[in-house]
Order: structure tokens, then sequence, then C-alpha cells
């Protein structure tokens, strides 16, 4: 039976999954929405959760999100700290906990944003990346530095597609083989989606180190433009819109059948001990 501090960490990281599956639907249903014309906007996860803010009850379900995104960062530090998915200590699952360890930083920065924005505390000017991205340049070797992250994004984005041609998309959910026949052609397409995004973005950002320019850097609302603007855009950033809305709906199938065995909340907590001092 699982202890109190393993149903602490399990709660929310289902409830973390399921926030983060909300988010990607209102991105790519409000893109899919621009994309054929009918009002909607091509905007990243923050432009979705300020359009839920000015909806009604705003302010207490951006609250909700916010808890919900600091619950999946929480549980990503700890898939990458203690290996709670027994991915083990190949480079391949070094990698892949690494990932989640930087998985986890970003989805903290976004979960602040949303509380932030919940207690009408707004947010700062300016674009997070391009201000990273200018500091990083100013600094010796950042040039390389930058364009090792952008084809780290790249490859992540690699990660995501070779995931959804692989078809393991639901090798950690607890559904039998009859349900996952409708849950995987989701997960798939989704997956996809995000590769192609993160492709789109590694790109801008490897274009920033080679130009020397923070401005070439752009998130998700940049890799839906860049869509738009192609020879027949409109198509394609419905499908990749699209693709993100099932990208969020995969998200939710996750939060009720994902397989999470999560550590009690002392071992976490000597685990993340344990890494900090190794790095010190």
């Amino acid at each position: 039976m699982l202890t109190l501090g393993r149903n602490v960490i399990e709660r929310l990281a289902r409830f973390g999954y399921g926030a983060r599956g909300i988010v990607y639907c209102l991105v790519g249903g409000l893109a899919l929405l621009a994309a054929v014309g009918h009002g909607g906007r091509t905007g990243d996860s923050e432009s979705a959760i300020r359009w839920v803010l000015v909806g009604p009850f705003g302010p207490v379900l951006v609250g909700l999100i916010a808890v919900g995104l600091a619950g999946f960062a929480l549980w990503r530090l700890v898939e990458g700290v203690t290996d709670a998915d027994r991915r083990g200590n190949s480079l391949k699952g070094m990698i892949v906990r690494a990932a989640h360890i930087g998985s986890a930083v970003i989805y903290t920065g976004l979960a602040v944003t949303a509380g932030s924005l919940a207690l009408g505390l707004g947010r700062s000017g300016g674009d997070g990346a391009q201000d990273w991205t200018a500091w990083l340049l100013a600094k010796p070797f950042g040039l390389w530095l930058v364009g090792l992250i952008g084809l780290g994004v790249m490859g992540g984005g690699g990660g995501f597609l070779w995931k959804a041609i692989k078809g393991d998309v639901t090798e950690r959910l607890k559904l039998d083989e009859a349900h996952c026949r409708w849950a995987k052609p989701i997960g798939q397409f989704g997956y996809v989606s995000r590769g192609i995004a993160f492709l789109i973005i590694g790109g801008f950002i490897v274009a920033a180190a080679w130009h020397q320019a923070s401005a070439e850097v752009k998130g998700l609302s940049g890799a839906f433009a860049a869509l738009r603007a192609q020879p027949y855009g409109w198509v394609l950033l419905a499908i990749v819109a699209a693709g993100h809305f099932a990208f969020g709906a995969f998200g939710l199938i996750q939060a009720r059948f994902r397989h999470i065995d999560a550590p009690d909340v002392d071992e976490t907590d000597d685990a993340i001990v344990r890494a900090v001092r190794s790095l010190t």
C-alpha cells in the first residue's frame, strides 16, 4: 500500500498532467480556430493562460492551473532525480532524466507566471527567452552555449517524433489493449505535432547563435507563425494546432491512467539532497 507521502506526489503528478493537458488543449484549440478563420489566436502556453484569466472565474481557474503546473514540475523533478520511472543510468536513461529536470524548470516558470496572473501581480514586460539568450550571448562561449541549447531543443523534437513513430506513447498507461487502440493514435498525433514545434523552435535558437541576435529566438507562437507563412500555411497550422489539442487530450488521459510509481516524500528529499551535493 502506498504511504501518505507517495499518495501526495502521485496526486500532484496526476493533477499536473491534467493541468498541462488543459493548457495544451487551449493552445491547440485557439490556434486551430485562428487557422480556419474563426477567431482564436496563435499563441503559447502563457497566452492560453491569459485567455482563461479574462473569462468567468478566471483568477480561480488560473490559480488551479498554477497549482497543477507546479505539481507537474515537482513530478518531473522527482522523475529525473530519483529515477521513479526506472530509466536507469544508461546514456539514453540519463538523457531522458536530464530532459525531465529541464522540463521541471520550464514548468516551474510557467507555474510562477500563472500564479502571478491569478494573484493580479501581472508579469514583467519583455520576452523571457530572448532575454536569457541575450544574456548568454554576452558571456564567454555564450554563442556556443546558445547553439548547443538550440540543438538540444531540436533533439527533443526528434525524440518526440521518434516516440510517435515507434508507437510506444502508451507504454506507461494502465490501459488494456482495446483501450490503447484509441488512446495510441491521439498520443502519436500529439507527439508528432510537439516534435515539429520543437524542431522549429530549436531552429530559431540555432539561428540566434549563428546571427548572434537574440531577436531570432521565438517560442511556440513563433513556430505557429512560421507554419502559417508557408504555402498553404493555414492547412499546416491547422494540422499542427489540432495535434497540440491532441497532445493536451493525451495529457488528460495520462492524468487518469499513467502508471506513477512515486517514491515516498522522505525518499524524494534525500535523493534531491544527494543530487545537489554531488554538484557542489
